[in-house]
């Protein structure tokens, strides 16, 4: 099949790889791309989120199936606008994806199905907000409602910066239209998993666990960011977990959006906080994860294509997925102020540094030149996922280390705790 896959990040460069292991795969082409997906595909000219120039590049290219990795094209209608044009895609429609581009609605959607999750409130003025937030006390989590570059979503355990936060959102725009309604939720204790299953609508897949570590500094310390790294399987999480959780969150879930008439096909994530009561939702995501999927999908079993095709055709059921038991350690390397203010185009070095069990997946990174002579040079925030294998976490941990070790970069850094703290302790 010919295969054109969507995005730049390093859950886009797993994807590749991945993909580029199937028998079902002859050609690969990613519209916009980065120094890793380059070496494995042609990286093509045009933006994940050019919507209509992602639909053309499908056409000239007579591809078998699209692949979409972020949210925000999913969010714009891409899946509907190839599916017009025939053009199988695997990644839900833009009404599917609202259950991550509005917080509001994955809250209504999971009340109705009787989902468990935290309390929570919807706002579209910051008054009112205000008040609420200085009548349940603190602390509470504010969240955009909208898309927010995994961002939007603040802890705040003082009720003057919980009305701090309402008011950047709302009135002083720091998120732009996603922060015009806000979400406010009460504040959960506890381990966060993040739960991944394929879904073809109707039928939901043998799912697979990871946890995500989303402040920018050890001991969940710092701002939240798109996730400073990951691993598999998370502490304390059992298979006997994932059976509840599908029981309790994901089935419901998939159930009430056929309901809706706008069934979801793709990658169903669902970010759970393990309180002492039991999973309940965080959130909802309508794709794979980042970090999560660098050590993830290298447990994937079953052909890849294989799987998405079923997705597409409604046709998983007849199609068991398989997941490799390994453990997985994943360390992001970031520029140096991220997520605020940072400075790119240094070169990195100690990529060729291969060290066994390891693997490292680019995200903001690009050739400074023409041609894979060129040296790599940051481009982004998260730079890196240099990710750890063994058969279980701590040895995965530190050959992922280890290989972080040998990397350099101007003004890295990363978090020195993952796969050694729990993820998401005490915080949303």
């Amino acid at each position: 099949m010919r295969v054109l896959l969507v995005g730049s990040g390093g859950r886009e460069h797993a994807l590749a790889w991945r993909l580029t292991q199937s028998p079902n795969l002859t050609d690969l082409w990613v519209a916009g791309g980065n120094a890793g997906t380059a070496q494995l595909a042609e990286n093509l000219p045009v933006s994940p989120e050019d919507v209509e120039g992602v639909v053309g590049t499908a056409q000239s290219h007579d591809i078998d199936l699209v692949v979409v990795g972020p949210e925000v094209p999913l969010a714009l209608g891409l899946a509907d606008r190839l599916g017009a044009e025939g053009i199988p895609v695997f990644g839900p429609s833009q009404a599917a994806a609202r259950l991550e581009s509005s917080k509001s609605y994955a809250r209504q959607i999971m009340s109705g199905a009787g989902v468990p999750s935290p309390v929570y409130r919807v706002f579209h003025e910051s008054g009112p907000a205000v008040e609420y937030v200085q009548a349940v006390g603190a602390p509470v989590v504010v969240k955009a409602d909208g898309l927010a570059a995994g961002k939007g979503a603040v802890v705040c355990s003082t009720v003057e910066d919980a009305c701090l936060v309402v008011r950047d959102c709302m009135e002083q725009g720091v998120f732009g239209p996603a922060g015009r309604t806000v979400v406010i939720e009460e504040c959960l204790g506890g381990s966060e998993v993040s739960l991944f299953a394929f879904c073809d609508g109707e039928h939901l897949s043998n799912p697979v666990a990871a946890g995500d570590y989303k402040r920018a500094r050890d001991g969940d310390l710092g701002p939240n960011t798109g996730g400073m790294g990951s691993i598999t399987p998370p502490t304390g999480w059992s298979t006997a977990d994932s059976a509840m959780a599908m029981d309790l969150v994901m089935r419901p879930t998939v159930d009430a959006m056929a309901e809706r008439g706008t069934p979801f096909r793709g990658v169903l994530y669902a970010g759970l906080m393990v309180t002492e009561s039991g999973p309940r939702v965080l959130e909802f995501n309508c794709r794979f994860g980042d970090p999560e999927t660098q050590v993830i999908l290298p447990l994937l079993v079953s052909d890849p294509i294989e799987v998405m095709k079923a997705c597409v055709e409604g046709r998983l059921a007849e199609l068991p997925v398989e997941w490799s038991r390994e453990a997985r350690v994943g360390v992001v390397m970031a520029s140096g102020g991220y997520p605020d203010h940072y400075e790119t185009g240094f070169e990195i070095r100690g990529l060729d540094a291969g060290l066994p069990h390891t693997q490292v997946f680019h995200a903001g990174t690009r050739w400074a030149g023409d041609g894979t002579n060129a040296p790599v040079v940051t481009s982004g925030g998260r730079v890196l996922t240099v990710v750890g294998a063994g058969d279980t976490v701590e040895v995965a941990r530190e050959r992922a280390y280890q290989r972080v070790q040998a990397i350099d970069f101007q003004g890295a850094f990363w978090r020195t705790d993952i796969g050694a703290a729990p993820t998401g302790e005490l915080a949303q």
